[in-house]
């Protein structure tokens, strides 16, 4: 934390940084007052009463808005359009060989597919927004059903069309990853409503009174903080496979010869396996309390009451092993390592080149994401096992928004130290 905080200080005193800092700062200023903004044509306190009743989904949705989702404003959908249309170009890059191409084109290339990426957002927007509209009729103020249904689309789709631009415009003129760190500001905005409605709520009358309730919030509080210090480690853990490079006589000149290592990072996937399985896991029950809250079929009443079982913990759990195993197959091809090391005359000590050498690697992926997937399932159940063994319901920090939260500081650290290293030699050269 120390680290983190002096990083920060040191890129103010660099008068280019600064205004980077200022600048995203401001824009981020901008997305929390646009959080407030309100909808046209529609309740918000019947909206809020569909939200609850919306269950996991929807929670993570209010979330990830910073509450503009449950206030029902113009950035109520956030980024959530713009992170699917992401994942499905991503997806698409390796299924298509046109995009595949372009990918590989460089610069170019990635400017072409992040042209794609922005027309995807807003049509899942504007999809996305109709379904909330009919999905929540019931919030919607009498008067033409046509106008309603204009204004209260497009505001909805208007407003995650900003955000994009913002999160663009801070990649590019301020610091770190626009994208995340509108989420992150707005995961950090409910942290002191999440407080003190744990305090209200969950008070003498849920963890005990006197010292034994005192003991129990301190446990607590520790145990958030032992999730964050183990999140960090898993985010920075790697496990790295050494590398010779042979050497090669050029004329009078020697290349290579020097020794390297292939890092391969434990949670690869990040939180994408997460979010992929609790979109699948939220996704009937969010459609029942939508189209059939008031249904009494036994199928309907499972999927109603299925969540806290152990059952469905432990369904969730298998899919975020499973889209974690997905995700690092998609981000790292084994074969096309081992290939570029045989290209540049390198090799792993004791294996020869070639298959044997993919062969090795997958292996170690393969224990590797082992590791980092039963930790992503671990991280994401534990307010459900927190919340078994103390009796109480809504502990207020989940895996997710951690792992986010950890990651986004993390990086745009990383992105201050870079900017400063650079003009560092920048000086050095001139």
């Amino acid at each position: 934390m120390g680290n983190m905080l002096q990083t920060f200080r040191n890129g103010w005193n660099i008068r280019d940084l600064r205004k980077r800092m200022i600048y995203t700062i401001l824009m981020l200023i901008l997305v929390r007052l646009g959080a407030y903004i309100p909808v046209p044509g529609l309740d918000a306190e019947k909206f809020k009463e569909i939200v609850k009743s919306g269950g996991q989904l929807f929670s993570f949705m209010d979330i990830i808005a910073g509450g503009a989702f449950s206030n029902v404003t113009i950035f109520a959908m956030s980024v959530t359009p713009y992170i699917n249309a992401s994942i499905i170009m991503n997806l698409l890059t390796i299924a298509i060989p046109k995009l595949e191409r372009l990918a590989k084109e460089g610069e170019e290339g990635r400017k072409v597919i992040a042209q794609y990426t922005r027309y995807a957002t807003v049509i899942l927007g504007f999809l996305e927004a109709t379904a909330m509209y009919f999905g929540m009729k019931k919030a919607v103020i009498e008067g033409s059903p046509v106008l309603n249904f204009i204004i209260i689309t497009l505001s909805f789709s208007a407003g995650t069309a900003f955000l994009m631009w913002i999160g663009e415009q801070i990649t590019e003129h301020g610091i770190g990853n626009g994208i995340s760190l509108i989420i992150f500001v707005n995961i950090l905005s409910r942290g002191p409503q999440l407080v003190s409605t744990i305090a209200l709520l969950y008070g003498a009358k849920a963890f005990g009174e006197g010292v034994l309730g005192i003991l129990t919030i301190l446990l607590i509080v520790i145990i958030f903080l032992v999730v964050v210090a183990a999140v960090i480690w898993v985010q920075e853990a790697e496990r790295r496979i050494p590398v010779q490079y042979a050497k090669r006589v050029v004329g009078r000149k020697v290349y290579g010869g020097q020794s390297t290592y292939l890092p391969i990072k434990v949670n690869l996937a990040g939180v994408i396996p997460i979010i992929f399985a609790m979109s699948i896991m939220a996704f009937p029950s969010t459609i029942i309390s939508l189209f059939a809250p008031n249904s009494t079929h036994p199928v309907v009443l499972w999927f109603k009451n299925a969540q806290g079982t152990v059952w469905y913990a432990l369904i969730y759990a298998l899919l975020i092993i499973f889209f974690t195993f997905f995700y690092t197959i998609i981000q790292f091809n084994p074969v096309e390592v081992a290939n570029n090391m045989k290209r540049n005359g390198g090799f792993i000590p004791g294996i020869r080149p070639g298959k044997p050498t993919a062969d090795y690697i997958s292996r170690v992926l393969n224990r590797v994401t082992w590791f980092g997937a039963i930790f992503l399932a671990l991280i994401t159940l534990l307010p459900n096992i927190l919340g078994a063994i103390f009796k109480i319901q809504g502990i207020w920090f989940g895996g997710t928004t951690v792992l986010i939260l950890v990651g986004v500081a993390m990086d745009t650290v990383k992105q201050i130290e870079a900017q400063m290293l650079m003009r560092h030699y920048k000086g050095f050269l001139e």
